[in-house]
This record gives C-alpha cells, structure tokens and sequence, in this order.
C-alpha cells in the first residue's frame, strides 16, 4: 500500500505525508493566502490544500430555517449557510495563482472539491490528489466523478457511519479508484481530544486494506503525533498565519510556529519507530560494560574454595556472566586470587 501524491511517496515504508489546510484562513485576501502558502512551506510540511466550492455549489440563498446556523455554533454571527461559505470561500480564479506559488516553493498542492464543477477546475489545474471532506462521503456523483481521475483519494470521516464509509469505498473503487486514504476525523471545531479515538487508525488499514491518517481538528499537536506512532500515512491539519488572525477557521487552527513543532515531533517519531530489533544499537555498545559480571570480593588463596563470601555479582562486565555464579561455588581457585580481580575458567580448578 505506497502510492505517490505528486513526487511524495506516500505509505506505510515513507514518512507521514503533512498537509496543510488553509480553508478560509486566508480571511478574503489573496496577499495573506500567498503568505500562507510561503508559511506553510516554511514550517515543514510536504503539501497545502485548499477548499474549492462557492456558496452557490455547496448551498443555496435561502433564509428559510433549514439554511439558518443554530446559535451556540463558532459561526452563527454569519447568520445563514450561503453567507458563511460566501465569506469563507476560496474564490476560483485565485487558484491558479495559490498552485502557482506553491508549485514554485516545492510543495504539493491539491483541494477538497464540492461539486462537480470543482474537479474540472481542479482537472484543469493539475490538482496532484483529491480530498472529499466529511459531509460529502455521501455524495456518491462527486466521488465518482473524482475517481474517474484517476488521481489519490483521501477521504475524511468525521460525520460518517461505518455503513457511509464502506459505501464510499465501494463507490471510488467500483469507478477505478485504486490509491485511497481514509482519514480518522472528529468534525467538531475544536474537537475534543479525548474523543480522537485513534486507535481507529490500524484498524481502518487493516479492515479496509487501505492507507489511513488523521484529519485533526483538536487543539494542539498531540493527537496528529500519536497518530503517526498508530500507523497514520497522512496527517492533516488547519494552518494559520498567526492567533491574533480572526478568520473563519482561525479559531482551532495552527499557527507557523506551532505546525513547525509538529512537523518536527513527527518526524522525531518516525526515527524512533524504527524497526523490529532485539540487538544492541551501536550507540549502546559503550554501556555493555555496565553490565553485572563475577568478581573476587575478597582475597582468596591458591586452593581455597569459592564461596559466597568472596565472590561477588558487580558491575562492570569483564568477568564472568552471573549464570556461573552457582557453577563456581565449592571450586577452589587455581592460583592466589586479589579483592577485585575479574573470574574466568583459567583462574579455577
């Protein structure tokens, strides 16, 4: 299960692949999404996404109760559904421009598509992946449309049932969708850590013989760094400028300094994983000697027996092995032995 996204590979034997989510942090102005996308190169990652929908493909203008955010929400002073996207959209002819800049940094860049129109935009872009956000795991013609990229498919579970994700699956690969993710994901915001329940992760790699990761929507890092210990290829994570920002998504994202520290822990992670090894690691080998060996403990003459008395199981470790303790005991010394001398077999009768 190793695929690429773009030149990354991507899989169990590579490190964990790290996006970057912009979202509507970019707060309407295309500068500050430029100086994300620089930021997020900055601060490690291996890719940035966007969202690519306008209020019209995702919902409709309509002051009706169905369409009104309920109060209690992060976003209810933006009264209905069409005004929040309005405001936290990422307008279309900006996306060339955001691929432009990223592709010129290094760094992958893809989006979460909401419609149909939105892959052949992407198409049109040479989007590298596609992402299908939590809510649209349902929307079965968009993810046939997006299998019949042909590209990687990551999709994000957090408002799905186990019935939603095996229909999802079902439907991307009966339409020719091979390299999939399927991302543990808690779509509260911010999501509670302790209902990040990632030992989710192996077990989706393992049920459904896919890639998996995590999209985090907790606050801080610890839940994005657990989860590459847990077998996540990919990790997903909202990117701001800084706190002091007041953007849609602000609220729960990351600022630089932040995803910098995670990309970092990750990685020092993934070097601690290492492999399956009983042997001593070369930068061990220097403290063999604090192992426990056989000691004289007490002066003991030529002929004398070996007892518990001057004999003696000591650190360091260029005598005997301590399994011969019991072995030696009643043998008599061959020659006069001193208070510190290592045992060996030459030594005794």
């Amino acid at each position: 299960m190793n695929f690429k996204i773009g030149k990354h590979n991507v899989g169990i034997d590579h490190p964990a692949f790290i996006v970057a989510e912009m979202s509507g942090n970019h707060g309407g102005d295309l500068q500050r999404a430029i100086e994300i996308v620089r930021a997020v190169k900055r601060s490690g990652a291996d890719a940035i996404k966007l969202q690519t929908y306008t209020p019209d493909t995702i919902t409709l203008k309509s002051y009706r109760e169905d369409f009104l955010i309920p109060k209690g929400t992060p976003w209810e002073k933006h009264s209905t559904l069409w005004d929040l996207y309005d405001k936290a959209h990422t307008p279309w002819d900006w996306h060339e421009t955001i691929f432009n800049e990223a592709r010129l940094l290094g760094l992958e860049v893809f989006s979460s598509p909401f419609d149909e129109s939105a892959v052949d935009l992407l198409e049109h872009l040479g989007a590298t992946a596609y992402k299908i956000a939590s809510p649209e795991i349902t929307d079965i013609p968009l993810l046939t449309r997006v299998a019949h990229t042909g590209k990687p498919v990551i999709i994000s579970t957090g408002v799905a049932e186990l019935i939603d994700i095996e229909l999802a699956l079902s439907t991307l690969r009966n339409a020719g969708a091979t390299d999939i993710i399927v991302l543990k994901c808690n779509s509260a915001y911010p999501a509670p850590i302790e209902e990040s329940n990632l030992q989710t992760i192996p077990d989706m790699i393992k049920r459904f013989g896919v890639l998996s990761g995590l999209s985090d929507h907790s606050i801080g890092t610890a839940a994005s760094v657990a989860a590459v210990a847990l077998g996540a290829s990919f990790i997903e994570k909202h990117f701001t400028l800084n706190y002091s920002d007041v953007t849609v998504d602000s609220f729960f994202s990351s600022s630089e300094n932040e995803f910098a520290r995670m990309v970092q822990d990750i990685r020092s992670v993934e070097k601690a994983l290492g492999c399956v090894s009983y042997e001593i690691t070369p930068s061990a080998l220097s403290s063999l000697r604090g192992r426990r060996s056989l000691y004289v403990s007490a002066d003991i003459k030529a002929g004398e027996k070996i007892t518990a008395k001057n004999i003696k199981s000591v650190r360091p470790s260029f005598g005997l092995h301590p399994k011969f303790y019991l072995e030696l005991l009643g043998r008599a010394a061959k020659c006069d032995l001193k208070l510190g001398d290592r045992l060996s077999w030459d030594l005794i009768e």
